[in-house]
Formats: C-alpha cells, structure tokens, sequence
C-alpha cells in the first residue's frame, strides 16, 4: 500500500487539513496518509524542513512526501518533485528541499500540473495531491513533470567554532519544551577532542558542564545538555519545560566554551 505522508502549516483549528485528505482519498482510496505534522508555524520553511528531514528516513523506499508550508508559486518559485534517497518530496521550490536533503537528489521535476483560476490558493491540495496520488498509483514522474537539473538552494544556520568556542543557535523548541540547537555532535567530538567544557547559555546566566546519556540521568526539575535522537545538542530539564524555565527560545545562542588541558 503506497504511503503519503503531509507536513503543512494548515493547523489542527480548520477545515484545511480534512480538505487535503478528502482529495487524497478521492483519488486513492486505498493509500495510507500519514501526519508529520499540520503544526508548522505558517510559511516557516526552516522548520518544515527540521521535522521532515528527522522523520522521512524513518518511512519505507518509495513514500511519497507532500510538503505544504509556503506552497504558492511565483516568478521565482516552481512546484516541484524531487526523488532523493529512494523516496518522492512534493513542494514549492522555496529552498525547502536543500534544508531537508544534505546530498543532491537522483532526479528533480518541474511539476506541470496547472490548478484551475478558482483553485490558484491552496496548491497543496489541488496540485500536490494530484501528484502524489499519480505515484501513488503506479504513475512516472516524467508524466507529470519535466526534468530539471534541481533545486533553489537556501543555506542553514551552522555553527561556527572560533578559539576555544563553538558558536550555535536554538533551531527548534519540541513539544516537551526540549531546546533543540544546531550544534552536531560530529563537531562537538572532533573540535572539544575529549577536553573539558563549559555549555554557556542567556547570556552566561546557565551553564551546563556534562554531557548525559539520558534525560533521568539527573534528578526530577534538573537541567541537562544531551546529543538527541537527531544527533544535535539539546538542552533539557529532567520533566521539565527547558523553554519556559531557563527562557531560551528559536534563534538564541548557545555557546560551548572548551578549557586547555
């Protein structure tokens, strides 16, 4: 059973999502539609591409991946169809696909499917779905698009080292209040080489000088800085709101101070 899957900003509040639903189902009733998420803050491409690039590996070769946040086409933005790492990617050509994807693509598509004058305001709907339920049912994708040598390319936020410092940014707050940075846990190894550090944040006001293995590593209401499942540095309080209580939030900087043996 082919499987797509709907990342959008269309919120849980209106009709939006269940439109987008009933189109897929008018088309293929018998593909199995799963939600990342409809919470993406509206046209916040960065973090559409934050939780997509987490959860898309984790779906089998060939699903199929629809991306509404900030879909609308113009002068400088297309509809595309992207296949990369065995699966299929569905949205506007906003730079989302080179936030998502850290490898060129096997095959880029400009997407050729024209909404009518009385639907030009909700793309993901009437184009996206459209495009997925093809390859849902078996379609080609140069059928529905031609091929193109790829993607606008939008350059993420990275963290920068200087000295003894590695510089990053709060790129995501989760549902438990977890702040989530850009700091990889590749760089933190190979530029900290097993010394010893200082995690700075507000401003020097918190500082964290370990890093645990798991959040109940310390006790109930503690902060703690962990590497996550995505690999990057987090900073958490045991059954706590990190966000809230220590009053980081998307953008700040986390700095991670390493002292000379």
């Amino acid at each position: 059973m082919a499987i797509i899957t709907l990342t959008t900003d269309l919120g849980l509040k209106d009709h939006y999502v269940g439109v987008v639903k009933g189109s897929i189902l008018s088309q293929c009733p018998e593909v199995n539609i799963v939600d990342i998420s409809h919470l993406i803050p509206p046209y916040d491409i960065m973090e559409a591409a934050f939780t997509l690039r987490n959860a898309y590996s984790s779906f089998p070769e060939n699903s199929i991946h629809i991306i509404g946040v900030n879909p609308e086409i113009d002068a400088n933005s297309d509809h595309l169809l992207v296949r990369y790492k065995g699966q299929y990617f569905i949205g506007a050509d906003n730079g989302v696909f080179s936030l998502i994807m850290d490898e060129e693509p096997e095959e880029v598509y400009e997407l050729n499917i024209s909404p009518t004058e009385e639907d030009l305001t909700f793309p993901t709907k009437d184009v996206f779905t459209k495009a997925a339920c093809h390859l849902a049912k078996g379609g080609t994708a140069p059928l529905i698009g031609k091929q193109i040598d790829g993607f606008k390319k939008r350059m993420p936020f990275q963290a920068v080292t200087h000295d003894n410092v590695i510089k990053g940014i709060v790129i995501h707050v989760d549902h438990y209040g977890n702040i989530i940075s850009n700091i990889e846990e590749t760089l933190f190894k190979a530029f900290g080489s097993g010394r010893e550090f200082t995690i700075e944040f507000r401003g020097g006001d918190y500082d964290i000088k370990n890093i645990s293995k798991s959040y109940s590593d310390l006790p109930e209401g503690e902060k703690l800085a962990i590497f996550g499942s995505s690999s990057l540095l987090e900073i958490s309080i045991n059954k706590g709101n990190a966000s809230q209580l220590l009053g980081l939030r998307k953008s700040d900087t986390i700095r991670i101070v390493f002292h000379d043996r």
